[in-house]
């Protein structure tokens, strides 16, 4: 068995192999650590192996993070069961912001900016922002605006107290 992840629950159990049908243009969620999950768009088939579009770090020049960045990250073009085994496909947008055309607006901007250094910033570019960038025309990290949530409210108080 294989668990993919549910939104803010518990894993769900889901038998090998039943992974929904993948349209080019999906975005992808692959599960990472309690807070932070992987992204990418779901590019469709070559020789019948599907692959991924996503923002990666994994041969940029700065192996470690600094700060929440790296330079010369890249988007890449990886196998799916490259990129992970456990995925959904996370079209959350869809009801706010119409999803934009594959073939005539998505598949060229992602073998454009495969060819680019990106630099990688886990507040405002990371893999979940470039995957609503190009589904969607808009960057988004539901991730990120889950973390602010929970400092904001906390900075917030300790500037009324004057403590920072």
């Amino acid at each position: 068995m294989i668990f993919l992840l549910d939104n803010d629950t518990e894993s769900v159990d889901v038998p090998r192999n039943s992974h929904p049908k993948l349209y080019p243009g999906d975005i992808l969620e692959f599960p990472g650590n309690s807070y932070f999950s992987h992204f990418g768009v779901y590019y469709g088939e070559r020789d019948g192996v599907p692959y991924v579009a996503h923002l990666t770090i994994r041969d940029s020049d700065t192996k470690l993070l600094l700060f929440g960045r790296a330079i010369n990250a890249a988007v890449k073009l990886d196998p799916l069961d490259v990129v992970g085994k456990k995925y959904r496909v996370r079209n959350y947008l869809d009801d706010k912001h119409p999803p934009r055309d594959f073939y005539v607006l998505i598949k060229p901007e992602i073998d454009e900016i495969m060819t680019k250094p990106i630099t990688f910033d886990i507040l405002f570019n990371n893999s979940e922002h470039q995957a609503t960038m190009l589904r969607y025309g808009v960057k988004k990290s539901e991730q990120i605006e889950k973390v602010y949530s929970k400092i904001v409210p906390t900075w917030k108080d300790l500037f009324e107290k004057k403590k920072i």
